[in-house]
């Protein structure tokens, strides 16, 4: 069953599930993680959260920085010069929250071999019942 709601109603009905999905989407993880060593132009940080595995469309990094800008953790700061320069940077909301994920995905790190034993594990028990069926 599919439940549709009008445009914007799920940030009315649920703010803290949205700014979960923004924290810990993919691009926003490793967004976050980045600017916890420093501020970054946009092509910088484009290939610094790029280089895990896969790069980020350009459309994609601006709309990660923009949502994450206005959830307050990210800083926009466009210098008036030219060519122009824009630098982003976390807040101190932001960097709180970057704290928190880069504590998940270094534990992810630490653990992840027990994970995929446990995959392993479950397709060769469902493939067995497969088997048998």
């Amino acid at each position: 069953m599919t439940v549709t709601t009008p445009a914007g109603a799920g940030e009315a009905m649920c703010p803290h599930r949205l700014v979960l999905e923004h924290v810990t989407s993919r691009w926003g993880t490793l967004v976050l993680i980045a600017l916890l060593d420093r501020s970054y132009r946009f092509s910088e940080l484009r290939r610094a959260v790029g280089w895990v595995g896969r790069s980020v469309s350009e459309k994609m990094l601006t709309q990660t920085l923009q949502t994450l800008e206005r959830d307050g953790f990210v800083h926009r700061d466009a210098k008036p010069v030219i060519p122009p320069r824009v630098d982003y940077s976390l807040t101190d909301l932001g960097r709180e929250a970057a704290e928190q994920v880069r504590t998940l995905a270094g534990w992810t790190d630490e653990r992840l071999p027990q994970v995929e034993q446990a995959r392993r594990a479950y397709d060769e028990a469902r493939a067995e019942r497969t088997a048998r069926a």
